[in-house]
């Protein structure tokens, strides 16, 4: 009994998987499509309105990846070498990594405000 049941769930879950995706890409493209009908009757072009490019969104996602990983590596040596007498030292490479990407955030908020001061005195 209990392998029948397993193997009507994986029939099942196959199927809802399916439908779920379908369902899910049905949905983006119909709404992708009523997004540009409105915008047509609107009288507007839709071709104006393409995404715009976020100049300092990689650097963001640079510096925070970089601090995530400084904080690991930091974790890591820590845990080696300081706490290894120890046995469970989870939390510092939790606390190490949103520490440093925190830091990491940061930095590039720094280096976006500054840009933007430079861009003003410019002008």
């Amino acid at each position: 009994m209990d392998n029948m049941d397993t193997a009507n769930l994986g029939v099942m879950s196959g199927i809802i998987i399916s439908i779920g995706l379908f369902a899910m890409i049905f949905g983006i493209v119909y709404l992708y499509k009523r997004e540009r009908m409105a915008m047509i009757e609107r009288g507007m072009d839709p071709r104006r309105y393409k995404p715009q490019s976020a100049p300092y969104q990689t650097l963001k996602w640079g510096l925070l990846l970089i601090g995530a990983g400084a904080g690991l590596f930091l974790a890591y040596i820590l845990d080696r070498t300081v706490f290894a007498s120890q046995e469970d030292n989870a939390a510092i490479y939790f606390s190490l990594i949103a520490i440093f990407g925190g830091l990491g955030l940061f930095a590039s908020y720094r280096i976006e405000k500054k840009e933007v001061a430079n861009k003003v005195e410019q002008e």
